[in-house]
């Protein structure tokens, strides 16, 4: 992010309250739905599928990677599928991609039947290679739809919207862990996946009359063929990235490690452990719609809102296991708080981050068109997938190798680097203002004045 440019420019900083369209509040049902459906069945595996997966013999490695290739997948897909939105078509993208997802869900909960070690991996793989596709295509056209139908007020609706994935997010864990105690594995799976599926036509009875006009335009430029890589080329939109990507990635290795953690060294059951995942989930949500306002009403505040919120989120990842190094022991409480730490921290530092890439590509000559917003939609959700993808693969070998407490204050040291690299881009762009200002002339040139004196 580059603190020294002020992106309220490219925004009004308020904009006059005007009462929403049926369109408007028919979009942000459908929205929503896909937000919170999708969500509780991501979430649902946190409590108990990482034990389970050990029982069939698979490493705390492996378990990572089970997590990460789901974000892999929908890293490819979200960068496929938003090139293509305006083809493709935005409503086919959410009712398909809801469809193949909810199928995939009930499919995983059967996967306790097959045989333990190598076909269990595999069928896991291929169950979640699929599902993130499905993911990928419904959350990538949701972003371009959202952003199409409220393009004065995104970071307000993405908030609101974030309450619905705050949810999610929050009933996943403690239900998906209940069910799991009270009816074994497969009903956590099936209940959600027939949750998901019931939102299919939903969302075929509101979106034809909601986005209608996105799924039929055409782009009036035409996609550029380097699009992403133009979009990519400058150094806000990559600051920008990175701060998604260590996001994602602590969010990911919360969900490969910390049940494991909480199992073994506070003594937890998976019902409880579901319980303590709301500690992360209940402010996220609670805040993103007081931080969606800020950021809409006072724009120039966003670069600010994601250096705090970056530093609150290293320091709370430091002190989550603890890391060894303050020799303080772990304890339930010290969890629990710095789990809402991180809830309330991540919200900070997430939510102005689209409308920031978003006016960062208008800024540098992309059309405010579906096209745009689907390229934008494409590359956010495709850096989330690859901190999502990083963050348990890479601390679930980290916990392997060493414990849950290094491995947090890793990803405390990656969200540390974020807010260095975007206060370092200030100082740099600071010293070449004041360097330019020192060069200039006292007084104007005069060359081009002539007096005739004769």
């Amino acid at each position: 992010m580059d603190i020294d440019e002020d992106i309220g420019d490219s925004s009004p900083a308020e904009t006059p309250a005007t009462k929403m369209s049926r369109q408007q509040i028919l979009t942000l049902i459908a929205m929503a739905s896909i937000n919170f459906s999708s969500m509780i069945c991501y979430s649902i595996l946190g409590p108990f599928f990482p034990n389970e997966a050990k029982k069939k013999g698979v490493s705390q490695a492996m378990i990572g990677l089970i997590f990460g290739i789901y974000a892999l997948c929908t890293l490819v897909g979200s960068l496929l599928l938003g090139k293509y939105i305006v083809q493709i078509g935005a409503k086919f993208m959410i009712v398909a991609g809801l469809f193949v997802s909810s199928g995939c869900t009930v499919l995983f909960g059967f996967l306790d039947q097959v045989s333990d070690g190598t076909v269990f991996i595999v069928l896991c793989f291929i169950t979640r290679c699929i599902n993130a596709i499905g993911f990928s295509a419904a959350v990538t056209a949701s972003f371009a739809v959202l952003a199409k139908v409220f393009p004065d007020n995104i970071a307000t609706v993405l908030g609101f919207m974030e309450i619905f994935t705050g949810l999610g997010l929050i009933l996943g864990p403690p239900l998906g862990g209940w069910l799991y105690q009270s009816f074994g594995y497969e009903i956590p799976f099936v209940f959600m996946g027939c949750l998901l599926f019931a939102t299919v036509p939903l969302n075929l009875w509101i979106l034809p009359r909601c986005v209608c006009f996105c799924y039929c335009l055409p782009s009036s430029h035409g996609d550029r063929p380097n699009s992403f890589l133009r979009l990519c080329t400058r150094i806000k939109i990559l600051l920008i990235c990175f701060v998604v990507f260590t996001l994602s990635s602590g969010l990911g290795f919360l969900d490969a490690t910390l049940s494991i953690f909480a199992i073994e060294k506070l003594n937890l059951s998976a019902g409880s452990v579901g319980l303590l995942m709301i500690g992360l989930s209940l402010p996220y949500g609670a805040a993103s719609p007081v931080f969606g306002v800020i950021s809409d009403k006072y724009p120039s505040n966003r670069k600010w809102m994601m250096v705090i919120g970056g530093m609150a989120t290293a320091v709370s990842f430091c002190f989550l296991g603890p890391l060894p190094v303050f020799h303080i022991r772990s304890q339930l409480w010290l969890t629990v708080l710095m789990l809402i730490v991180v809830g309330f921290s991540l919200c900070m530092t997430c939510i102005p981050t689209f409308a920031e890439m978003i006016a960062c590509a208008h800024e540098n000559g992309f059309e405010e068109g579906l096209s745009t917003l689907g390229l934008v939609s494409g590359l956010f959700s495709a850096v989330w997938s690859a901190g999502m993808f990083f963050g348990p693969t890479i601390g679930g070998y980290i916990t392997q190798a060493l414990n849950f407490e290094w491995s947090a204050g890793v990803q405390g040291a990656i969200a540390f680097l974020a807010v260095r690299n975007s206060m370092s881009q200030k100082a740099n762009r600071t010293d070449r203002s004041l360097s330019e200002g020192e060069k200039s002339p006292l007084l104007p040139k005069t060359d081009h004045l002539r007096v005739d004196v004769s």
